[in-house]
């Protein structure tokens, strides 16, 4: 986009009006200043919902809001979203969120947001403008300039906001917060995150476009590619196959290290970081289409207030870190296919995929140990959509609202920039950008077809 990267294009302004929802869409593409005041909801009121994506995961995202009410229901494609629209049979449905927010403005309180990776935050964005709080699917956005984007608008518009990363709710990522920061294991500067993903569930490591297929009569394939690059249907794209490829996913990091990765962040205070590295340490099918078949990175930070400079590894598709010394062949390493491991000077601990199962290892040393008084609150059930729920009546911040979502899903984005180059980044937290590699700061941010910019 040329000129004041805060104003709209005339091209793009015109391909914004070519019709009413479009309109929608160009006024929220102004810059953040806040017009709207969100609607005050009380804890005993019901909240009208819209569900933005609603098959697959999106299912569960607005199925769980039922007792509130479920206003609306936009997908591209109803056919995948049979049982959300079975078990919503009053709601509104639509195949254009944009349309949708338009015409049903004043009836919408919030919208759980469940696309593919490269949808989350034009809906996101649009929404928050409008005073809508959102609750997004894991990773929060597709590039690091848009989840800073989301996170300053959620502040500028008094939105509530959560990444479904459901396991921040949970017992166990506390549980290692509060194990490492009372001294269980001594200074950590050493953890490993791994994840079995994307073990054949999508195709990555792809070296081209895919062939031409007849695109499916329930399907809207415009609406499907929205911001990205248009480019012919075929199956291998969607459903549900969509993550391996740069134009929509950020494949296996972006799948789950907002997952798995969250209790390294929180616990060993990463965000606090003013820079990192990201090297590159191994990496199997690396293309310009698609999420590499394998990587292994190294995240390396320096002291943070008390804490000692850290490396984390990530490793996905079934790659593994090391055994522990003095650990037993026979005791688990996470919960087997993923987890995490904290080194520290004087111990071991590790977690589950979404935080559960947290423990020492050798399993000899639980015997005796007492796990600290709690320090930081417990979420109510561990009931994540619970958590933004009661955001959205004016309770507390959710646990993972934006202000922390936000720099987490840019550290985890940084690492997929670093294993679409296959080259080591170091990164400048606050400046947004590669201090050391140009060719990465074009992954920053990304082009977006006319209608559908954001004012990155």
């Amino acid at each position: 986009m040329t000129g004041d990267k805060h104003e709209i294009t005339r091209r793009a302004f015109l391909a914004a009006t070519t019709t009413s929802a479009l309109a929608m869409g160009a006024w929220a593409q102004q810059p953040n200043t806040a017009r709207v005041v969100p609607r005050k909801l009380s804890p005993n009121e019901t909240m009208n919902v819209a569900g933005i994506g609603v098959g697959g995961k999106g299912r569960d995202d607005i199925l769980s809001f039922r007792r509130e009410n479920v206003v609306a229901l936009c997908d591209v494609d109803f056919e995948q979203a049979g049982e959300a629209v079975y078990r919503c049979p009053d709601a509104k449905q639509y195949n254009d969120y944009r349309k949708m927010l338009e015409e049903m403005d004043k009836d919408i309180d919030a919208c759980t947001i469940s696309t593919p990776d490269h949808m989350h935050a034009p809906a996101a964005y649009m929404a928050m403008k409008m005073g809508k709080h959102v609750y997004v699917q894991k990773p929060m956005t597709h590039t690091v300039a848009e989840a800073r984007l989301l996170a300053r608008t959620a502040r500028e518009m008094g939105v509530a906001t959560q990444m479904g990363n459901q396991g921040h709710s949970g017992r166990g990522v506390r549980e290692v917060c509060e194990m490492i920061w009372t001294g269980a294991i001594g200074a950590v500067r050493e953890a490993h995150v791994w994840t079995d993903r994307p073990g054949g569930r999508w195709a990555q490591g792809v070296m081209d476009a895919l062939p031409e297929e007849p695109v499916p009569e329930s399907l809207d394939w415009d609406l499907w590619i929205g911001a990205a690059p248009m480019r012919p249907y075929n199956k291998g794209y969607a459903p549900r196959r969509w993550r391996g490829w740069w134009d929509f996913g950020t494949g296996a990091l972006g799948d789950m290290a907002c997952h798995i990765m969250d209790p390294a962040f929180w616990a060993l205070k990463l965000g606090e970081a003013d820079s990192f590295k990201v090297s590159v340490e191994h990496l199997e099918g690396k293309s310009p289409q698609s999420c590499p078949i394998a990587v292994i990175l190294k995240y390396s930070f320096p002291a943070r207030g008390d804490m000692p400079p850290v490396d984390v590894y990530w490793y996905d598709n079934g790659l593994m870190p090391k055994r522990p010394e003095g650990v037993p062949e026979d005791e688990e390493l996470g919960d087997g296919k993923n987890g995490s491991l904290f080194i520290g000077d004087e111990g071991i601990i590790t977690s589950g995929e979404y935080g559960g199962k947290t423990r020492l290892l050798p399993a000899s040393r639980m015997a005796d140990y007492k796990m600290p008084d709690p320090i930081l609150p417990r979420v109510d059930g561990a009931n994540h959509y619970r958590n933004w729920l009661d955001a959205c009546k004016g309770g507390e911040p959710a646990c993972s609202n934006f202000d922390y979502a936000g720099p987490f899903t840019e550290m985890v984005l940084v690492g997929s920039i670093a294993s679409r180059l296959g080259e080591s980044i170091t990164w400048d937290v606050k400046a947004m950008r590669a201090t050391d590699n140009e060719a990465a700061n074009a992954f920053v941010s990304k082009t977006y077809r006319p209608g559908w910019e954001l004012p990155i």
